[in-house]
């Protein structure tokens, strides 16, 4: 998970990756990210299969209340900050508004992105949903004792699948954190061979299902879990 840059054909790169912030509307709520490239690389940009992550957990309407969520490789923080927001909500019973328990978030980067990814999550969450959002250091392979094991409903990453000595190491920390009812969602840009290698390396150890794709801006959406059931959410 090297945090430095790498090549990004196009445009886009040139006008948005070197932009000191983004600025998205997700959760009835508008989220202004600050951008780091110079200083920490792909760890400090926002990415196009965040984006669409957030979008498509926010169209099909996923029940995240009352959920455990981990994010891997979080980068800005977008991703965990959407999740926080629509993993708490409220419902009228008798005129009554009742908030049920929010999605409790735990969100993940290598130590040096973590000052990054804390101030951007700050920044963008309510106070009263702050103690829902921990952000907490995950090099993946090396510091699972610090994570429970198979204690996550949901295990999310954007855009983390891109380099090959990572893979052994991300899968171990998939097969980690999940039980029999964890719901993995991978949201990537295949943009090299080795992309669907790991695809194939995830298939040998999980059930794996293409959920989603934005041909607009090139995502795949991938759905994976233990077993072979093919379960709706």
């Amino acid at each position: 998970m090297a945090l430095v840059p790498y090549e990004e054909g196009g445009g886009w790169a040139a006008r948005q990756l070197h932009s000191p912030s983004a600025t998205f509307h997700f959760a009835s709520r508008t989220i202004r990210l600050q951008q780091d490239w110079r200083r920490l690389g792909v760890a400090a940009v926002v990415w196009d299969a965040a984006v669409v992550l957030c979008a498509y957990l926010e169209m099909e309407g996923i029940d995240l209340r009352d959920r455990s969520v981990i994010e891997l490789g979080a980068g800005t923080g977008l991703l965990g900050i959407v999740v926080t927001l629509l993993g708490t909500g409220t419902v009228n019973v008798s005129h009554v508004l009742l908030s049920p328990l929010g999605a409790r978030v735990t969100i993940t980067d290598r130590a040096a992105a973590l000052e990054f990814l804390e101030s951007n999550v700050q920044a963008n969450l309510p106070p009263e949903l702050r103690p829902r959002a921990v952000v907490k250091e995950l090099t993946w392979g090396k510091d699972l004792d610090n994570f429970p094991p198979g204690a996550f409903d949901f295990v999310l990453g954007a855009d983390i699948v891109y380099l090959e000595e990572t893979f052994a190491e991300l899968l171990q920390t998939l097969e980690h954190l999940c039980s029999e009812q964890t719901v993995i969602l991978l949201s990537c840009r295949i943009r090299y061979e080795r992309d669907l290698n790991f695809l194939k390396m995830l298939r040998d150890r999980f059930s794996v299902y293409e959920v989603h794709y934005d041909s607009s801006k090139d995502v795949h959406i991938y759905k994976a879990h233990r077993g072979s059931r093919k379960d709706d959410f």
